[in-house]
């Protein structure tokens, strides 16, 4: 499972030139096989870069010295930037608006992993490496999109990362086509990650932050909206709806659990039916949570043979 973090020394650099990009758009293919037209060509990513974007790769040990060579990364041993490309992250400057009118933010478009690296801690080390970028320029949020149903994902966003959500966007990129968005709508989780803030600052230093487990929440009595049965063909299906969003807008707990499956593409291959009727839940679930004041603020995974994941939803934003 995703989220540790790891001592690989990988190579993290700043990408701006046109053989750089064609590395990403590559790396890409690999990443979100089966649908040419998804992939970001790189003369986009080019214009981007050379207009205030910023593009991160990582590259396998090996070579030149590293744009962030003696520079805390939590990344020991960067020496080189040739060898093979296994992750990047890219993203571009944007506005979001305040009371006092719009402010600079930076929209962090993708992160992308090789396949044979993931689960090593690399979407960590290259999400720090732009956390480092952006607040040189002075910036103080960063936005993405993600799917709500992959816990790979959540894990490294929310526990890992420190992002908070309160936004659900319905079909958010239309019908996508790749092998791993294809055959449920693009629902998004937009999240914010305020990069400034000592949430963020400690979940990103080198003492690791001490996680809770499902245990002590419910040690708490913090209660588990939407907890999982195990349907005859042993995989997780989600409760009874109607039920679920009474006691949502009935209750005024200050947090709560929800639960998501630990392997959405597993559930996708085995039972495509099964799989949206997950993503119609959390849809219902989230729209309904957030209209009631609650945010994303943590997310627990418990590995092993009966894997489970779990947002948790705090009231209001006083909680952070």
């Amino acid at each position: 499972m995703p989220g540790k973090k790891s001592g690989h020394p990988y190579q993290i650099h700043i990408l701006d030139s046109a053989s750089d990009m064609g590395e990403v758009e590559n790396l890409q293919r690999l990443v979100w096989p089966g649908n040419e037209t998804d992939i970001i060509p790189s003369h986009f990513l080019i214009a981007a870069v050379d207009n205030g974007g910023v593009m991160i790769g990582a590259y396998e040990p090996g070579g030149l010295q590293s744009s962030f060579a003696g520079e805390d990364i939590q990344n020991d041993g960067l020496q080189t930037k040739r060898g093979r490309l296994v992750g990047f992250v890219f993203g571009f400057p944007g506005l979001y608006s305040t009371p006092d009118g719009p402010r600079l933010k930076h929209h962090s478009h993708m992160l992308g992993v090789h396949p044979d690296f993931r689960d090593r801690g690399l979407g960590f080390t290259l999400k720090r490496a732009q956390w480092q970028m952006i607040r040189r320029q002075g910036v103080d949020l960063v936005t993405w999109t993600y799917d709500p149903l992959q816990s790979r994902n959540a894990n490294l966003n929310i526990a890992g990362l420190g992002a908070v959500c309160d936004a659900y966007i319905r079909v958010a990129y239309g019908k996508m086509r790749d092998g791993l968005n294809e055959g449920l709508p693009s629902d998004r989780f937009k999240v914010n990650w305020w990069i400034s803030t000592q949430r963020v600052e400690r979940r990103l230093s080198k003492k690791a932050r001490r996680k809770l487990d499902l245990a002590h929440f419910l040690a708490a009595d913090i209660e588990i909206l939407n907890p999982s049965q195990i349907g005859s063909n042993g995989l997780p299906r989600p409760a009874v709806q109607k039920s679920l969003i009474r006691k949502i807008t009935e209750k005024d707990a200050s947090m709560l659990l929800l639960e998501i499956p630990a392997d959405i593409s597993a559930i996708k291959s085995s039972d495509p039916a099964l799989a949206l009727e997950w993503r119609l839940h959390i849809r219902e679930c989230c729209e309904e949570l957030f209209q009631n004041g609650y945010l994303v603020t943590d997310f627990i995974y418990l590995s092993g043979n009966s894997a489970r994941s779990f947002y948790v939803l705090s009231q209001g934003m006083t909680t952070l």
